[in-house]
């Protein structure tokens, strides 16, 4: 098995889509008719899932319902689109109903004649004004929907809906407390709750170790032959007999993350989990990072939060390291074992990663490797 190959492919958000309009034809009706079909076509070649209530949504009931069918559908991300300008009193209304950002996308005037056609950007300026006085954050596009920017700006756009809701509806783990002295990684649940809305779920470092007693011999035997699979070779007196430890927290962390409903998690790995177990997890923790799991060693709430926001944002694994140094063209990061696989040096390469002791104490199990060259990223 290829370690580089764990992390999932992004799946593009499920979109909601409302066209709205008025009561009355408008301006060029045969005009809006002609973008609501390009869009329908959009969504059917980009192989997208969405969920388009309506033809003209018009009024206070009707932008209720469609809302309220996305909602039941399982809509990530709200698209309202005026193919011609409609009525802004709608605004208020799909704020009020639909709590998180909406992404307002305004379509192109018809290429040919003289007169304006749909002035639907102006009907969408009206809306974000709107959104913009009742401080709701959104999303703006605009273009034609046979246009390959406006399609990736748009898919842009919802991601970044979409995450902000994941967000807000969230839960993110906490075990144990931050480590000795880094004070500045202190969770406050009220806080992170009022600011972001995400939810804060705390146990101890005693209950997790428990709940590693729970695994069966048989489960932890299977997970060792997985992680075995990955062909990752040992240095520094490390062998496989470190695996089984490492199978377990991997196991620990992956329950109680699917148990509890967790977007991340973040732990106290020292001094408390080498002390005890004898064992750092950082062979599980950069296992999980490479599947696209949001976790974070230290306690590092906030670390696990941005990794969330990474993962849900489509941007790949996500490396929580120590920025050390930069100038204007590089810069220097470091943090034992926990990158995740695709960013390194291939396995079996000198500068591949590597199972050994932890730098300071000998425990195993780090993975010790060198981040490739070239890589495109997303610096935060």
């Amino acid at each position: 098995m290829n370690p580089e190959n764990l992390h999932p492919t992004p799946k593009d958000p499920k979109l909601g889509i409302l066209f709205l309009g008025r009561k009355r034809a408008g301006f060029d009706p045969e005009w809006g008719a002609e973008v609501r079909k390009r869009i329908r076509a959009f969504v059917e070649e980009a192989g997208l899932e969405a969920v388009i209530p309506y033809d003209n949504i018009a009024d206070d009931p009707s932008v209720r319902d469609a809302i309220s069918q996305c909602r039941s559908a399982g809509v990530d991300a709200l698209v309202i689109c005026q193919p011609t300008i409609s009525d802004g009193r709608l605004a208020p209304v799909a704020a009020q109903v639909w709590d998180a950002p909406i992404v307002l996308w305004a379509t192109t005037e018809k290429p040919t004649g003289e007169m304006i056609s749909a002035n639907s950007l102006v009907g969408t300026h009206v809306f974000g004004a709107v959104m913009r006085g009742l401080h709701r954050p959104f999303e703006l596009v605009y273009g034609h929907p046979d246009e390959s920017e406006t399609r990736s700006t748009l898919l842009r756009a919802a991601r970044i809906a979409a995450s902000v809701e994941h967000v807000q509806r969230g839960k993110v783990g906490l075990i144990g407390y931050h480590v000795p002295g880094f004070i500045d990684l202190h969770a406050d649940p009220f806080q992170m709750s009022e600011n972001l809305g995400i939810q804060l779920y705390h146990q101890s470092v005693q209950e997790f170790l428990g709940s590693l007693d729970d695994i069966s011999d048989a489960d932890v035997d299977k997970e060792v032959e997985r992680l075995a699979s990955f062909g990752i070779p040992y240095r520094g007196g490390v062998d496989e007999s470190a695996l089984p430890m490492q199978a377990r927290y991997y196991l620990g962390f992956s329950r109680l993350l699917e148990r509890e409903g967790l977007d991340g998690l973040a732990f106290r790995c020292w001094p408390d989990l080498p002390t005890i177990t004898g064992n750092w997890p950082y062979l599980a923790l950069a296992t999980l990072v490479s599947e696209g799991r949001a976790l974070a060693m230290e306690g590092d709430v906030d670390g696990a939060i941005c990794s969330i926001i990474g993962e849900q944002l489509g941007l790949g694994p996500v490396y929580l390291s120590d920025w050390l140094e930069h100038d204007e063209d590089s810069i220097t990061i470091w943090h034992t074992g926990a990158a995740p696989f695709q960013f390194t040096e291939p396995v079996g390469t000198e500068k591949g990663p590597h199972l050994t002791g932890q730098f300071n104490n000998q425990k195993p199990t780090v993975v010790e490797a060198t981040i490739r060259r070239d890589l495109p990223v997303t610096m935060f």
